[in-house]
């Protein structure tokens, strides 16, 4: 085991934090984002296998309830026309399909799914990651990318767990899905703003608001 590693966000020392499970995680003394031992990350056969088991029916009205908050905020903000990217889709993409209801034309990506570069090389008003920046093995990279592809006041809209300094990790029930590798903290989510040059960083609850 490993006392340090660098963190897998902004580089500086993550320290270990804790063994769980035969998994080691470490906790970065400078953006303070906890993040699993990269060397027992899954093969990206074995996360696929992963995600082939979640139960994503676009159709489900508890599903369909999670990400509500998601569309009620693009819905509220964007006028049909604007352009939008669900990343990290997954099978079953409920936000883009919920929006699409509404008139919304939205893009997919999702590296196991939704697999096309093509959109990759546009500009967006919005981007979706519900359930996403977690499962990031390489978030520098990713929150880079996802910058570049947002046009000038445009909204990148994530969901996730965050962390806080009163947080019992050993007991919380969000580090034991084996594909989430990155959690994040408001000095994770303050670094991210600064790095990659956001104008405005919103949290409520589960929904990070990240606007250019």
């Amino acid at each position: 085991m490993k006392n340090k590693i660098e963190c897998l966000l902004c580089g500086a020392a993550a320290e270990h934090y804790l063994k769980f499970r035969e998994k080691n995680y470490y906790r970065c003394h400078h953006c303070s984002g906890i993040m699993m031992d990269p060397a027992v990350h899954l093969s990206p056969e074995a996360e696929k296998s992963r995600y082939d088991l979640h139960n994503n029916d676009v159709n489900d009205s508890g599903y369909q309830n999670f990400v509500k908050p998601l569309v009620e905020i693009i819905s509220g903000k964007y006028s049909p026309d604007s352009a939008g990217l669900d990343y990290g889709a997954g099978p079953g993409p409920v936000a883009a399909f919920m929006l699409r209801e509404k008139g919304f034309g939205v893009e997919l990506y999702d590296p196991y799914y939704w697999d096309d570069p093509a959109v990759l090389y546009r500009k967006y008003n919005y981007i979706i990651c519900s359930e996403v920046i977690e499962h990031f093995r390489k978030p520098a990279r990713e929150f880079s990318l996802l910058r570049s592809l947002l046009q000038p006041q445009g909204l990148l809209i994530c969901m996730t767990e965050i962390i806080d300094d009163d947080l019992n990790f050993a007991q919380w029930y969000y580090k034991n899905d084996p594909t989430h590798v990155f959690f994040y903290h408001q000095a994770s989510l303050r670094w991210i703003q600064k790095k990659f040059d956001f104008a405005a960083l919103e949290t409520r609850n589960r929904i990070i608001l990240l606007e250019t």
